[in-house]
């Protein structure tokens, strides 16, 4: 999308910000309802980062996935918990949730330190006979498969581990 750079840096600054504070209600919202509105939001945002850099494909892949199938799962696994039941026996700290802290930090940390160190400008996308391809001669489609099937597939598929076990944890909650 061709904007005007100061109409672009808002519109990045506002999903950004959005995306942050979908993130804040996730965690901190105490009703579970709203914690999955929430997500949406965070879904809708990320899918919302994808336009200005042209990939529709992407953009509209992450709303129907996403947005649509994901958090109406979620949504439906959380309506079956009963809140009273679950909030029961509920502890404000246990030893798992250190363990998580510590976790999530060191992974976070790692992110940070792979964004601040990545030149992102000098990436040549190479096969595995190191022949260059030419990025102008491509769809948007064809460079998304050649990302995620060499650069990105242990990343894409540990996401997609990562979300499943998030589900079944979800419906294992529901059925207790």
């Amino acid at each position: 999308m061709d904007l005007p750079e100061p109409i672009h840096d808002f519109l990045l600054v506002f999903l950004g910000s959005s995306i942050i504070l979908g993130g804040l209600g996730v965690v901190l919202l105490t009703n579970s309802i709203y914690s999955a509105f929430s997500l949406g939001l965070v879904f809708v945002c990320i899918s919302l980062f994808y336009i200005p850099s042209n990939s529709h494909f992407v953009a509209a892949a992450q709303i129907l996935i996403y947005v649509g199938a994901i958090k109406v799962l979620i949504i439906f696994a959380v309506m079956f918990m009963n809140g009273s039941e679950y909030y029961k026996n509920f502890n404000l700290w246990t030893v798992g949730d250190g363990v998580t802290s510590v976790v999530c930090t060191s992974i976070f940390a790692s992110l940070i330190t792979t964004i601040l160190d990545t030149s992102w400008y000098l990436i040549i996308w190479t096969t595995r006979s190191n022949k260059i391809i030419e990025q102008d001669f491509m769809s948007n489609s064809q460079q998304i498969g050649i990302h995620l099937s060499i650069d990105f597939f242990l990343s894409f598929e540990l996401i997609s581990i990562i979300l499943l076990v998030a589900l079944i944890g979800a419906i294992a909650v529901a059925h207790q």
